[in-house]
């Protein structure tokens, strides 16, 4: 595959980014906040599953960390209940919210977020509208699970930004694995028309960072927005497999947040 080269100046972007060819980045909790709005539907739709299943212990934020985060939904609804020894039948995505199937499950978080993303809207971090500005010309792609990236782009007024968007329904139309398995952000450089060992990949799931490394990307940031409030979480992204850690995607603009 030819390899596309853009001439992203060190005047832009931090030296440590600007020699590659292509940029692969996460959505939730990477450009947006609706990181944020996932773990409250989560939170919502497991407390009313754990009541209806008398399951025990309660759901946490720990456990979306774990389990959730980064994943298809139907997989992260999968992964949860199996931590807690729970097995619900897998169903089928038509299902309804109301129905008690891995994919009622996730069909009913899905209800919740949108309804949560259309009353409250979203917009993108300033640090992240930054880098995608210094980064202007650059083949760029979002890599999401999320079924609702598309959604959430134009809410934000990304959309535009990006050559490709891989996510949650591109993947299982495909028949691309999940994070943590490589498949996503391997079709994400295809689509790109970048080696993947030239793409940079923005991630701050730990199955996401494992996604981008077992991709072979040639460097994976991590960004940890919890800092302090989520002692480890830097490391965690480390063992994963991210080469860098930033608090905000600014920092990796010249001049900007550091």
């Amino acid at each position: 595959m030819a390899s596309i080269r853009i001439d992203v100046k060190e005047r832009d972007v931090i030296a440590a980014i600007a020699g590659y060819d292509g940029y692969l980045f996460d959505l939730d909790g990477v450009l947006t906040p609706t990181a944020e709005v996932h773990m409250r539907a989560w939170q919502q739709v497991f407390d009313e599953v754990f009541a209806e299943h008398n399951i025990a212990p309660p759901y946490t934020a720990d456990d979306y960390f774990t389990y959730v985060d980064g994943k298809q939904r139907y997989d992260g609804v999968a992964s949860l209940l199996a931590s807690r020894g729970v097995v619900l039948d897998w169903g089928t995505p038509t299902d309804g919210p109301e129905q008690r199937t891995v994919c009622g499950v996730g069909n009913r978080k899905n209800a919740v977020f949108s309804a949560l993303l259309s009353s409250e809207g979203v917009a993108p971090y300033l640090g992240a509208v930054a880098l995608l500005d210094a980064l202007a010309g650059a083949p760029l792609a979002v890599v999401s699970s999320s079924k609702n990236a598309a959604e959430v782009l134009r809410a934000a007024g990304l959309r535009d930004r990006f050559a490709a968007v891989v996510d949650g329904a591109r993947a299982e139309h495909e028949g691309l694995r999940s994070k943590p398995e490589a498949d996503m952000f391997l079709r994400g450089a295809e689509l790109l028309g970048v080696e993947p060992g030239r793409c940079v990949a923005f991630e701050d799931a730990l199955s996401g960072v494992a996604s981008a490394a077992s991709a072979g990307c040639g460097l994976v940031v991590g960004v940890d927005r919890a800092g302090a409030a989520h002692p480890g979480a830097a490391e965690a992204l480390l063992r994963a497999g991210a080469h860098m850690i930033v608090g905000d995607l600014g920092e990796l603009v010249a001049g900007g947040e550091q």
